[in-house]
């Protein structure tokens, strides 16, 4: 970089987050697409308790209703890594997207008719948990190759920090759209931000091919088409009969590499129960049932999470590299941990928001850090197949465990489940960070 670029860069830190749309000309496609169908997904995540909460009361099945959309995608994992890594990645996305259309617009419209019921809720659920699985992984690996290492902090930092930003409408939206309106309006306008979407990855998919079509690369100005032409090229290849089950040992070899990698996955396999538990299961009944808050307060927490995560982002984003990187991310884990134990002693909407901040800033961290090592550490070529692990062991015990945390909930209490999910995440992390490979990362 030329000393008065430099200087310019110093002097204003900010300006690092407008590299990705200079120098990635499919940057812009793949953020927008994401950026759409998470304000969709928001509005949801808000209403669904709301909407089980008023039909039952019950975190139980609240904890089923997470299970059902959870075990479908754990199950999918393993495969989705196989197909994402030898079929077209975009398209992957775009056959989710249009799927997951016509499954949010199902649920709207038994929703505005009052004839969405709980056994129907965990049928779509579960198709919508499917497609997840199957569209993550995808979108990692399609991320991993457009975030290019000489845009790969700004881009990471700020996707994060405007998805984040969503969250400080989205989940308002979903609160005042369930008070005012009904639930089947938000499940509505999910279904409408995935048209946008596909949208988004038709133009994607065709920016990338119509370069590489008349370009070589060694005359591509855009570096992320590099990479790119690579992916695509093979994905457009005959399939391989490799069987699933040697790319998955094949990932899992990945990973045996790096200890940082294995041991944060299997670390969070727990971590995660204890956190989504509180968050997914155990928060909505906090705001809802225990303290009788109107839903627009939950909304609201929600949106601060947001808040909190985009200082977190934008802290990070100002720096192309930063020391110390394993403290960090656990760091940021543990003070989230606190936030969330925290949460079942504050007795005032105010102070409750005011956590829900601090929780969204320390996962912030820890979430930069991981995705930035993942994008560092794993090849390009078996990025979808470590992606699929990467979520398979993060994931796979969520099922139980939002189940667990339900029934728990309700035989001892939901203040006291906090309090015991929040300790034991906490201790998890103080364990791990004992461990040099991790406390040592850079």
């Amino acid at each position: 970089m030329p000393a008065r670029t430099t200087e310019q860069a110093n002097s204003n830190p900010l300006r690092s987050f407008a590299a990705p749309f200079a120098k990635s000309q499919t940057f812009l496609f793949l953020w927008l697409g994401h950026l759409i169908s998470f304000l969709g997904s928001s509005v949801t995540m808000v209403i669904l308790p709301v909407l089980v909460y008023s039909l039952t009361g019950s975190t139980t099945t609240m904890g089923f209703v997470m299970a059902v959309y959870m075990l479908p995608n754990v199950l999918m994992l393993p495969v989705a890594g196989h197909i994402v890594d030898r079929y077209d990645r975009i398209r992957i996305m775009m056959i989710a997207d249009i799927a997951r259309f016509f499954i949010m617009g199902a649920t709207a419209a038994l929703a505005l008719s009052g004839l969405l019921s709980i056994p129907l809720l965990f049928l779509l659920v579960g198709f919508y948990g499917l497609l997840d699985g199957l569209f993550q992984p995808a979108y990692a690996a399609v991320r991993a190759t457009v975030f290019t290492p000489d845009i790969r902090v700004a881009a990471n930092s700020l996707t994060q920090i405007t998805t984040q930003a969503v969250r400080l409408i989205g989940p308002a939206l979903g609160g005042l759209l369930v008070t005012h309106w009904s639930a089947g309006f938000g499940f509505g306008i999910d279904a409408f931000t995935y048209l946008l979407s596909l949208i988004c990855l038709i133009y994607l998919r065709k920016r990338i091919t119509d370069r590489l079509r008349v370009k070589s690369p060694a005359k591509i100005q855009d570096k992320s088409l590099t990479g790119q032409r690579v992916a695509i090229e093979s994905l457009k290849a005959a399939p391989s009969q490799q069987h699933w089950k040697e790319d998955f040992k094949e990932g899992i070899a990945v990973l045996r590499g790096h200890p940082w990698l294995w041991i944060t996955i299997l670390a969070f396999s727990f971590i995660n129960i204890c956190y989504a538990g509180i968050i997914s299961v155990l928060i909505p009944w906090l705001f809802k049932v225990y303290h009788g808050w109107d839903p627009y307060v939950y909304g609201l927490a929600v949106t601060f999470s947001g808040g909190g995560a985009i200082i977190g982002g934008l802290l990070f984003g100002m720096r192309p590299h930063w020391k110390h990187r394993g403290i960090m991310a656990y760091g940021g884990a543990f003070i989230s941990g606190i936030a969330l134990m925290a949460l079942a002693f504050v007795p005032t909407a105010a102070g409750a928001i005011a956590l829900f901040a601090i929780e969204g800033f320390g996962l912030m961290i820890f979430g930069l850090i991981w995705e930035i090592s993942l994008q560092e550490l794993v090849p390009e070529e078996a990025f979808g197949r470590v992606a699929s692990l990467d979520m398979l062991g993060s994931f796979a015990l969520l099922p139980i465990g939002y189940i667990i945390v339900g029934w728990l909930a309700d035989h001892i209490g939901g203040v006291a489940t906090i309090a015991i999910c929040a300790g034991v995440g906490m201790a998890t992390i103080a364990f791990v960070l004992s461990i040099p490979a991790i406390r040592k990362f850079q």
